[in-house]
């Protein structure tokens, strides 16, 4: 009975890793621009087949396929800012939501086709991975899934004091408190609005990764991450970053008790 119990309190810690990974980055968005990123999705596959490229197709190390990853979702965000997310912006800001939302729909829909015309439709196995397990008693703890609560574990600390202890983190926190007041103050918020696109879109990468370790690499593999990292977000409250994190991880050990 004990080892059955640890084996579900594994999947929930890892599955809940995964989910807070992919909520964090959606949540971060929302509580900064008001922007619910539809193309989230398609940002984490990127990080995934970008990751699979740096190892596969180039033969580098595994550290180079995490740092490709996070670069793909980085620029993507960055992008996506530049062309669409700035010009809505100087339109009418009371229709900015929804206009966001509808003009993501379509560019993760032309990411994730364009990731299926590059790749193909058949699955791929992610060469970034890690074999045998971590056993004590009733605890089988295999290293995969040690790897990857480590990593979003690491991530959450370095993004809390990147808000909490940084210059760049207090103007994002300025910003998503009071736009207006954060400007009057002599905050970049444009620039604001780039680093949060460019930080969601790092942390998409890496998550890409981790999510195909486990499972593996298709065009609609952000989908279902993407479909709980924004129940997470409505349960904690849009834009609510250590809500997100606590609902991630109660959902993902109630499912793995379930």
């Amino acid at each position: 009975m004990l080892d059955i119990l640890m084996s579900i309190l594994v999947a929930g810690l890892t599955t809940g890793a995964l989910y807070a990974l992919a909520t964090v980055g959606l949540s971060l968005v929302w509580g900064s621009m008001g922007m619910l990123n539809m193309a989230h999705a398609a940002m984490l596959t990127l990080g995934g087949y970008a990751a699979y490229t740096m190892c596969t197709a180039l033969g580098l190390p595994i550290a180079f396929g995490f740092a490709g990853a996070m670069l793909a979702g980085a620029v993507a965000g960055a992008l996506l800012y530049l062309l669409v997310v700035s010009n809505l912006l100087k339109n009418d800001k009371a229709t900015f939501e929804s206009n966001v939302m509808i003009a993501t729909v379509g560019i993760g829909i032309a990411l994730e086709n364009a990731i299926l015309l590059t790749y193909g439709g058949q699955p791929l196995k992610q060469p970034i991975s890690v074999s045998g397990s971590f056993s004590s008693g009733p605890l089988n703890f295999p290293y995969q899934n040690l790897v990857i609560v480590i990593v979003v574990v690491v991530l959450m600390v370095l993004l809390g004091l990147l808000l909490s202890r940084t210059r760049m983190g207090r103007a994002i926190r300025a910003t998503a408190q009071n736009r207006d007041a954060a400007q009057l103050m002599g905050v970049a918020v444009n620039r604001v609005y780039l680093q949060v696109l460019v930080l969601s879109g790092a942390l998409a990468g890496v998550c890409g990764v981790m999510v195909s370790s486990m499972t593996q690499l298709s065009p609609p593999l952000g989908n279902d991450p993407m479909l709980k990292a924004f129940i997470m977000c409505v349960v904690a409250g849009l834009g609510n970053l250590p809500g997100a994190v606590a609902a991630a991880f109660g959902l993902a050990l109630l499912e793995a008790f379930i």
